[in-house]
């Protein structure tokens, strides 16, 4: 059956309020954008998450909306932190995968003959592909319990970047009250051999050329300049996550039925988030965001390695710098106004970023005027963007946007679509240099898998959610 969605204004719709939602959805797209939603099941999966006991305005979906396990990827629901749920399908497997942005001095044209062996160092330094490992010693048992409760800071600590580096990184790098006592056996073991390890799927490190700017001021504040080059990571908590929520699933799948909490689908599985099982789940969720912050804070000190010996030069001259780290699979206790009053939620963020606006306590100094900024790669073919959030996300998003061009093509089509192509040569020809550890990967995540990410942020920067400061091309690309 065909869910009823209504048009708000050119950038927003709503899915009314019917049966037993406690909320209605919103969803953020345009016209176009709407066709191509319509064609999976994620506005049922809107209309679902509506139905959580405790949550709060609004299902909310953003313009990169696809299907995904219980919650749509590009979903937010805030849940009241005193009588509502949290739920490990409005976080996802892969906990506190996210995104980070490096800026450098290089320009294009100092670097460009030199893109192919930049690019084979890069995947020589950082472990790719599936159950990838040994970028750094094994880990032991107590100190990756350390790892797990300091997050970036461990890192740093081990001489794996700087200090300041903390201050530029989304809670700066660690989520507090992890609790590695409700983190299984089975998480550790596959934890402990892939700290700085890229992964597979649609993670990446992507080297990448500033090739728009619109916003001079913030583009300046983030060290950016016309043709500058960047770099991008994209990863999350690997095994390490990935366990961690498959266990937690079976103990809310419980909880479900032993609190009598009803669901119109078991994927949204939850619990009370003050019952034993959801703080539970919260601490080893936070153990998963930690790992996940230390391992892109490794691979970044891996990658700025790796462009020192490629490219011959100091420090000094490369001038690598973290402009921001920041999550989006993730579930946090914030602070927000509902109905003029201050609450305390439980934001879940899934396949969504957060996008706090000018004057934020909780976004570094550097940036108080104008805003946190809002890292939205796309694919490896086009583009990716960097924005800042806005007053307005605060009051209609929990301070959230988009979080990347959202597939509009499963793996397998994507892969088929693929076959009999030369996808390297392809992406040759848009000038874009790639290693990876297997075809396939690279057949299931070609650009054609992709909406367009300049359609999904314009949608978010014309709502007023965010606002646009630069565009990177991606020279260069490593994956798993």
């Amino acid at each position: 059956m065909a869910i009823e969605i209504r048009q708000i204004d050119e950038n927003t719709w709503e899915v009314p309020q019917s049966g037993k939602m406690r909320v209605p959805g919103r969803v953020y797209a345009s016209e176009t954008l709407m066709q191509d939603i319509r064609n999976d099941q994620s506005l049922q999966q809107v209309q679902n998450v509506a139905h959580l006991p405790g949550i709060a305005k609004f299902s909310l979906a953003m313009p990169d909306i696809h299907w995904g396990y219980g919650f749509p990827i590009g979903g937010v629901c805030a849940t009241h932190a005193g009588d509502g749920v949290v739920s490990p399908g409005g976080v996802g497997y892969d906990i506190n995968c996210g995104v980070r942005l490096i800026a450098t001095k290089l320009h294009h044209e100092d670097v460009k003959d030199d893109i192919r062996n930049l690019v084979s160092h890069l995947f020589n330094n950082v472990p790719t592909g599936v159950g990838s490992s040994g970028a750094i010693r094994k880990i032991s048992t107590d100190n990756f319990r350390k790892l797990v409760t300091q997050g970036a800071e461990w890192a740093v600590k081990e001489s794996f970047g700087d200090k300041e580096d903390l201050e530029f990184i989304e809670e700066n790098g660690c989520l507090d009250d992890a609790d590695p006592n409700a983190v299984s056996d089975r998480a550790f073991e596959r934890g402990k051999t892939q700290v700085g390890t890229l992964g597979s799927g649609n993670h990446f490190l992507e080297i990448g050329k500033v090739d728009e700017i619109y916003d001079e001021q913030s583009a300046a504040l983030f060290g950016l300049d016309k043709d500058t080059i960047v770099l991008i990571i994209h990863t999350g908590s690997r095994g390490f996550g990935h366990q961690i929520c498959d266990d937690h699933l079976k103990t809310t799948i419980n909880a479900t039925h032993k609190y009598n909490i009803e669901i119109p689908d078991k994927q949204l599985a939850c619990a009370p988030i003050t019952s034993d099982e959801g703080k539970k789940y919260l601490g080893a969720m936070r153990c998963g965001a930690n790992f996940a912050f230390v391992n892109r804070q490794v691979i970044m000190h891996l990658a700025e390695q790796a462009f020192l010996e490629a490219l011959n030069i100091s420090p000094r001259d490369l001038g690598f710098n973290l402009v921001y780290d920041i999550c989006h699979n993730i579930a946090k206790f914030e602070e927000h106004k509902i109905n003029g009053h201050s609450e305390k939620l439980c934001v879940h963020r899934k396949g969504a970023t957060r996008a706090f606006g000018p004057g934020s306590q909780h976004i570094p100094a550097k940036y108080t005027d104008i805003g946190q900024p809002v890292l939205i790669p796309g694919d490896m073919g086009r583009y990716s963007y960097v924005c800042t959030g806005t007053a307005k996300a605060m009051t209609e998003t929990f301070g959230s946007s988009c979080h990347g061009a959202g597939r509009q093509m499963s793996r397998r089509q994507s892969k088929k679509q693929s076959r009999g192509k030369d996808i390297y040569q392809e992406l040759r020809d848009r000038g874009v240099e790639i290693q990876a550890a297997g075809n396939r990967t690279v057949a299931e995540e070609m650009p054609h898998a992709y909406k367009d990410v300049a359609d999904v942020v314009q949608v978010m920067h014309n709502a007023g959610i965010t606002s646009k400061v630069a565009r990177f091309r991606p020279v260069g690309v490593i994956k798993g």
